[in-house]
């Protein structure tokens, strides 16, 4: 019989929901998985939230405190789902409390934000696992040993494309996201730190880059309660939106290869476009997250007018044959976020780090946090190692 592992969610928003269903989820798709989650203690600052999540999920206790999460024996192990300006002072002192976190991206408002979280998940000797959860697509992963074994060719260049339309009505409340110091530097941390993950993951390290931004959508009205998600508000007080609704990026790998990697949170009529197109010396791969069981793959010898094969991902992909016997049974969003929490309870069960991680997260940051100084500075901006 598994043992359990007492696990507490900070911060119940759409995001915090999701991992709760995924910790549900882990026995269904996992059953060999050694430790088994318990839900012992849900926070959340919203009055009755916390409540309405312990009656609909089973968690044993709420709180309106994350301190007392911390505090708590029971718990081991940390969803940490709160907004971002949070995730630096809650993510240290969890893992100085010797929980093990699941943190989302971006980790903070800056590189020195995720860096004081990984510090201290490494002082403390705690699992840490980050919410890059396109990565765990299995097509992503195919991909990304079809490039390795070098059946593309040597990659020449990428295209990283993250465009969404959850920003773009005018009526969209100027939430924390829309916030400089609450939330950093906007559609860079929310959508480009997930593709400068993507393009690391596929390609390795970035050296270089160069990058611009633009707001679009310069003010929104203020909320007048409490908010989840992408919430409509209008009539309320004006105020400025600080932060960035736009990026385009120049990219230079250290393999040599070239790269452009362009987000936009208020793109009309897009929803939920992202995806990748790498192209080699002979051959190429595609991937539309909606499409997220597809890929598109071009390899032989023919250079030109050489054609592309659309690709079904089944049971040898990835985590796949935990979700479906067959390819071309769809997987979806939330089968991503499963596969997250079976990585970080395996961490926590093994003490060994499987997908992505703090480090991840910094080298993620750090692509951002450069987009930003690039911006300020008109040139390109290098990278360390």
């Amino acid at each position: 019989m598994a043992s359990t592992l007492g696990v507490a969610v900070v911060g119940f928003g759409w995001m915090g929901r999701v991992h709760t269903q995924a910790y549900a989820r882990l026995p269904h798709h996992f059953p060999q998985l050694g430790l088994r989650p318990e839900l012992v203690m849900v926070a959340e600052e919203v009055l009755g939230r916390a409540e309405e999540a312990a009656a609909q999920f089973g968690f044993a206790s709420t709180t309106r405190d994350w301190r007392a999460v911390a505090a708590d024996p029971r718990v081991r192990a940390v969803s940490i789902t709160a907004p971002n300006f949070l995730h630096r002072e809650i993510g240290v002192a969890m893992a100085e409390a010797g929980k093990h976190i699941w943190i989302e991206k971006p980790v903070g408002l800056t590189a020195a934000d995720a860096v004081a979280v990984a510090d201290a998940v490494a002082e403390a000797g705690v699992q840490g696992t980050v919410g890059f959860n396109y990565r765990n697509a299995p097509a992503v992963e195919r991909a990304r040993q079809l490039i390795a074994s070098g059946e593309i060719g040597t990659v020449t260049h990428v295209r990283v494309r993250l465009f969404s339309d959850y920003a773009a009505h005018p009526d969209g409340a100027l939430t924390w996201r829309y916030e400089r110091e609450r939330g950093g530097s906007g559609v860079l941390g929310d959508l480009a730190s997930h593709g400068a993950d993507l393009a690391r993951f596929l390609l390795g390290d970035i050296a270089a880059l160069t990058a611009d931004t633009a707001v679009f959508v310069p003010e929104r009205s203020r909320p007048t309660g409490a908010t989840a998600g992408h919430t409509r508000a209008s009539g309320g007080e004006p105020g400025p939106v600080e932060n960035e609704d736009y990026v385009s990026c120049l990219l230079r790998f250290a393999s040599g290869a070239r790269g452009v990697l362009e987000a936009c949170r208020v793109s009309v009529g897009e929803q939920n476009n992202y995806g990748f197109e790498v192209h080699g010396t002979k051959g190429a791969v595609f991937w539309d997250f909606r499409r997220m069981n597809e890929l598109g793959v071009s390899t032989g010898t023919s250079y030109q007018d050489q054609p592309v094969s659309t690709v079904f991902v089944g049971p040898g992909d990835g985590e796949f044959g935990a979700f479906q016997p067959g390819a071309a049974n769809a997987m979806g969003y939330d089968d991503l976020k499963v596969i997250e929490a079976h990585r970080f309870v395996r961490s926590v069960a093994e003490g060994t780090p499987y997908g992505a991680t703090l480090t991840d997260a910094v080298r993620s940051a750090a692509t951002v946090d450069a987009m930003s100084r690039s911006v300020e500075s008109g040139a390109w901006v290098t990278l360390g190692a």
